[in-house]
């Protein structure tokens, strides 16, 4: 029997792959599913029960939230990375480090061969095959999903046809829960005009009186949440659990698929949507105009190339040296207010505030310049205006 590492979730396709893999094809399968955020001890254990009892031979759940964090979210962070100046990209993101974990424990486990559940129609596809065929150019990749263009109603036949008789009823809103964000997909998200009911979101409001947080920065990282200090991954986590209670942070994003077709999808994530604006709101105040300029070009060009799978790309290497190299003087207190369905930025606190500076006051006075030294900064930056008008005088 030839080993084959299978990328699994424990929803329908991935079920499929394990039965139709280990029965029809006789490989020796070997379940997967890396942990980014969002899965119980509970639930990871009902996913190994299953994937047994599918006939694979083992399962085996990989922890990588924080690889997630160091590898990825960092980086979005300091990028201030949202897509479409919307999605802090909380599925998209997760998709790379998975398929890093799974096909570094295909080659440690010596498996000839990997296969995930994407369809042929998704952007997983890409992301999965880029990082397999870079990483692991030996390793054949299996989709039987894409590849025999199944429905889900075959899916669902052949599973009970072979004695699997799960309740395979199609939610009504498909969740994907992790540490960035939980993505949110139903009927409405498929038209261009209809919104997700308030009900579809897997955070309700709770709290109805506002709140305000305080969120420390050091050199850009999140270190800790009202004084009190903890590593990043668990500051996203407290923060997610008090602004969740606020039915903070949903929206819905429009994109650009990698294949080239619109894509509509709703997402609830509270704690990126927060630590992103409050981070950029720190950089406004100690960061210089230039820095901040080019950040946004990086900033996007690095969320662009990550969304379409090209994680392993050296240049994403080389941006994230110069984000990293920009938060250097990024520390500092962010006063945040929480409030049902919303949250302001109060201000910002820190020792390296641009604000402080003795010169001036922005509109109210000067110390370091004169009202000549004035006059003739602004005669001389009026002259290739001047210039142009003279010479296209019309």
């Amino acid at each position: 029997m030839s080993k084959l590492v299978l990328a699994y979730s424990g929803g329908l396709d991935t079920s499929y792959c394990a039965k139709y893999l280990s029965k029809e094809k006789g490989y020796e399968v070997h379940a997967v599913s890396v942990n980014t955020g969002g899965f119980s001890k509970e639930e990871i254990h009902r996913i190994k029960e299953k994937a047994i009892r599918l006939g694979a031979t083992s399962y085996t759940s990989i922890d990588a939230v924080q690889a997630f964090y160091k590898k990825v979210v960092k980086y979005l962070i300091f990028g201030n990375v949202l897509k479409n100046n919307t999605y802090p990209l909380s599925v998209s993101a997760e998709r790379i480090v998975q398929a890093i974990e799974i096909v570094n424990y295909a080659k440690k486990v010596g498996a000839k061969y990997i296969a995930h559940g994407s369809t042929g129609a998704g952007n997983d596809q890409v992301r999965f095959d880029m990082i397999f065929q870079i990483i692991a150019p030996e390793i054949e990749i299996i989709t039987p999903i894409r590849d025999h263009k199944l429905s889900r109603e075959a899916e669902i036949a052949y599973l009970k046809e072979n004695g699997v008789d799960y309740s395979w009823e199609k939610a009504k809103y498909s969740i994907n829960k992790g540490l960035w964000g939980t993505s949110v997909g139903g009927d409405e998200t498929l038209t261009s005009h209809k919104p997700l009911p308030d009900a579809a979101y897997p955070s309700q409001l709770q709290e109805k009186e506002p709140s305000e947080v305080k969120l420390t920065f050091e050199k850009g990282e999140l270190v800790a949440i009202n004084g009190k200090k903890d590593n990043p991954v668990a500051n996203i986590e407290k923060l997610e659990f008090m602004a969740s209670k606020y039915a903070i942070g949903r929206d819905i994003h429009v994109g650009d698929t990698i294949i080239g077709i619109k894509g509509r999808v709703g997402f609830e994530a509270p704690a990126s949507m927060i630590i992103i604006k409050a981070h950029h709101l720190l950089e406004k105040h100690t960061l210089t105009k230039w820095q901040q300029y080019q950040k946004e070009q990086q900033g996007n060009f690095y969320g662009m190339l990550l969304h379409e799978g090209n994680y392993l790309d050296a240049v994403m290497r080389n941006i994230e040296a110069f984000l990293t190299d920009t938060q250097k003087t990024v520390s500092g207190d962010v006063f945040v207010g929480l409030y049902p369905f919303q949250f302001r930025l109060h201000g910002i606190s820190s020792q390296h505030d641009l604000m402080n500076a003795s010169f001036g006051s922005y509109g109210e006075m000067n110390k370091g310049w004169s009202a000549d030294d004035a006059k003739g900064f602004i005669k001389i930056i009026s002259n290739s205006g001047k210039i142009y008008k003279h010479v296209n005088n019309d």
